[in-house]
């Protein structure tokens, strides 16, 4: 049986070159890595730049929010009040999960500075600790309408003080609220990240203009 989770995979690969870029783009809770696969050739990447996606599925687990149904997520959210009280212990199982994807990455011949992570919603809050935590500079660090779960809990890298931080986020998000991706950005600044933060008029979901930025950003970030 295969450590690694399962996941669907996109490369962005023109004229079949070597593939050495790759993004590691987690779901939010009750979804899948189908989730985010059909905004690859939406994103408008340069043409000579040879990308893996990897859009894990997150395991299967109940959820007290949700009256404990399974279903897949990266950790288990407790209460939905604006601190969400979360599984910290299932979060740094989930950042585990995704540091073997990175390491596999690595195998193959991308540098972990050529890696994106990223995260929406549940999968943002995985992805702030995978990345803030991790010990050798990744290229970037992408999280979508989420929240920054376990600042108490990570061991924050000196390695990736000048990673390049995107947040994004809808103004009228009801699942997850503008507030807290301020905070996030707020505390991170504070801390002396550098971080982008960028909001547009919608729910908890993506749009074509914040497409069309993520895009120009990792055309930046990975070249």
């Amino acid at each position: 049986m295969s450590k690694y989770l399962d996941a669907v995979i996109v490369e962005h690969n023109p004229a079949n070159k070597v593939i050495n870029r790759a993004v590691i783009w987690l779901h939010g809770l009750g979804a899948s890595g189908h989730d985010f696969e059909p905004v690859v050739p939406q994103l408008g990447l340069d043409a000579d730049m040879a990308v893996r996606f990897i859009f894990p599925h997150a395991p299967n687990r109940p959820v007290t929010i949700n009256g404990g149904m399974v279903m897949p997520a990266w950790y288990d959210i407790l209460e939905m009040s604006l601190e969400r009280k979360v599984d910290v212990n299932q979060i740094e199982e989930s950042a585990q999960q995704i540091q073997d994807l990175m390491a596999r990455e690595v195998e193959r011949g991308v540098k972990p500075e050529h890696i994106v992570i990223a995260g929406f919603s549940q999968g943002g809050a995985v992805a702030y600790h995978v990345a803030l935590g991790y010990r050798e500079r990744l290229a970037g660090l992408m999280t979508l309408s989420t929240y920054l779960a376990t600042n108490d809990n990570i061991s924050y890298s000196d390695a990736n003080k000048d990673m390049p931080i995107l947040i994004e986020h809808g103004t009228h998000d009801p699942v997850v609220p503008a507030i807290l991706g301020e905070q996030a950005k707020q505390l991170l600044s504070d801390k002396g990240y550098s971080v982008e933060y960028n909001t547009y008029p919608m729910a908890h979901q993506v749009c074509m203009p914040q497409i069309q930025n993520i895009g120009k950003w990792l055309n930046k970030v990975l070249n």
